[in-house]
Parts: structure tokens; sequence; C-alpha cells
């Protein structure tokens, strides 16, 4: 999202099964299959693929972000200032839900999945040049007739490359598309972009590893960092975000890659299953700022082509009575322009 959410609904029933999710393959006469392996204790797995590497015990060296706890890092000395821009009496809302067309969908494809061509129209110069493994039926954030982001993630098994892309079109039946901009992130390396490229996201980010997902909610654990956007952000992003989209040079507005955390003081125990897993994960490794859009809305899986969705608006609502005054900014890392 370049621009701000429209507003959606929210989310969050279960599918029953608690080691893993599958929704129904292209054999199957469904959408194309994402299966998950069961959610390891420090890193995420889907599609066989750790969804980059293990952090040391002694916490991050180098690049790795991802699955690294930032429970006990320290408090930005500027984060009531962050607060306050970012909307402190606003409150969280699941850019995701119940309606299949809400959420960003995904679709694992086999190492041999057909490569395509791949035009890059908006920002080639900083965009990963095709081909790309893409179904020609890969979901569509929106569906096939959405106006808006239209995101395509793509993880490849075996290789464990994720590719994503932005104001994605099938052309010619889905034999080559048209796209903003494509990025590609290998799942066993914390390799950056280059510092000022974009991604399918603004902020250079991957997508698909922050999202919430069913089969990971339905395992009753999140292992990992979300995704946040914000109206207003500034020239300025922290690793491992690698681009900005903003003219603002004040310093109290959010730059892209800032991590917000829940504070450990925060009560989640009147929440319900699906809030609570959340909002764990919240206090635990935090959200990134990743694309301007909405205030405090956070993003989850998309069921695609599947006719069914996990998402129940119900469980999810209770989340919406989550201000920003309960989080916190936490300090990661340099302000890069």
């Amino acid at each position: 999202m370049r621009t701000a959410t429209s507003v959606l609904a929210i989310v969050a029933f279960l599918s029953g099964c608690m080691g893993s999710a599958t929704l129904p393959n292209a054999s199957q006469g469904g959408a194309l299959g994402a299966s998950f392996g069961a959610v390891a204790a420090t890193v995420p797995v889907v599609g066989g693929c750790n969804i980059f590497p293990t952090p040391p015990p002694s916490g991050p060296t180098g690049n790795n972000w991802w699955n690294t706890d930032i429970s006990n890092y320290p408090v930005d000395p500027n984060s009531a200032n962050y607060i306050k821009s970012m909307g402190a009496s606003t409150t969280l809302h699941p850019d995701f839900g119940q309606d299949p067309t809400y959420g960003i969908p995904f679709v694992v494809v086999p190492q041999n999945q057909k490569l395509v061509p791949v035009k890059f129209v908006n920002y080639p110069s900083s965009s990963n040049p095709g081909p790309y493994p893409i179904p020609a039926n890969a979901p569509i954030e929106g569906g096939s007739k959405a106006t808006g982001d239209r995101h395509v993630l793509v993880l490849q098994q075996g290789l464990c490359k994720l590719y994503e892309m932005w104001r994605a079109f099938p052309k010619n039946g889905g034999r080559n598309w048209v796209a903003a901009n494509g990025a590609v992130f290998v799942m066993s390396s914390n390799k950056l972009r280059p510092n000022g490229w974009t991604s399918a996201d603004a902020a250079g980010l991957p997508i698909f590893p922050a999202l919430v997902k069913c089969a990971e909610v339905a395992a009753g654990v999140i292992n990992h960092p979300l995704r946040v956007t914000f109206n207003t952000t500034q020239t300025g992003y922290i690793h491992p975000a690698t681009h900005f989209a903003s003219s603002s040079s004040n310093k109290n507005l959010p730059p892209m890659g800032l991590r917000v955390r829940l504070k450990a003081s925060f009560s989640i125990t009147k929440f319900n299953r699906t809030a609570q897993i959340i909002l764990t994960a919240m206090k635990k490794y935090g959200m990134f700022v990743a694309d301007n859009g909405s205030n405090w809305y956070f993003q989850g899986e998309g069921t695609g082509l599947s006719p069914h969705t996990c998402w129940n608006d119900n469980d999810l609502n209770a989340l919406k009575s989550v201000p920003g005054s309960a989080f916190e900014v936490v300090k990661t890392g340099p302000i890069l322009h």
C-alpha cells in the first residue's frame, strides 16, 4: 500500500488442524496448495522452508532481525513522540478477515513450477528481474478484479525463494505478468535489499514473513514480527527496511522499519484465544512499520482462491479495543537516509 487502506472487517476462526493447515491444491479443483510444516520453536516453517535463519543465542549478529525475540530490547528515547504521531488513541485494526477478498493471500509452489516472464513498469531499476515461478491462477490481493495493491506472493519449495510483486496483472491467461515492481528473497539468508531499494512493500521488506497466518494461529504460536502501516512517515528507514516513502523530515514521525512492541504491562487475559496469540507475538516480536496506510492496520493471510476462510471476524474484533498507547517503540538501529 502506498496510500491509506480502506476500512476492512476483522478476523479469526481457527481451522481445526493444530499442526498444519492445507488449502485445496490445483489437482483437487480448488485453490493452489499452501501447506505448512509444524511451527518450529523459534523459526516459522512454511512449505518445508525455514522463513529466515535461526537467530544466534546472543541475539542478532549481522543481518538477523526476523526471528529474534525483542521483548527485552531497550525503549527508544523518542518512543512517546513516535506513538503520539502514530495515534495514541487510535486502536489496532486487523486488515484481513472473513471476507475472502480481505487480507494478502500467498501460494506455495513446487520447485519445478514453470517460470514466466514479468515486466516491471514503475520501479524496474529496484526490481529483481524475471522470470518468476508464478502460476497462471496465482491468488491476487483483493481478487482478480481488484483495483488496489494487488500483491502476489509466491513461495517456491525446494529452492526456498520468495517472489513478491506489487500491482500485479496476469497477461495472456497468466503466461506472463506485468507489475509495478518485484522482489526476490532467499529464505536461507538474511541478506537485505540494497539501501534505497523498495520491494513489493514501500519499506523494502518482504511481506509474506510478517503476515498473521491461519496455520500458526491454529497451532497456537506466532514466532515472527508482524507488519503494520501508518498514514504519515518520515524520510528514513531502519534496517532491515531499505527504503522510505515520504518527503517529511519530521523526526517524530515513524521511519520505515521502526519496530513497535506491545507493552509487557498490557494485560491480555480478557481476550479470546486468537487475539491472545496475536497480542503475544506483538509483545515478543513486535511489528515493523512496513508501508504507508491507515494507522495501526496490521496484515494477515488472505484466503485467495479458496472459497473458505479460516478467520472469524467476531474473534478479531476484540483487537480493535487495543489503543496505540499500549505500544512502545524499541531501539533496533540507526535511521538511514
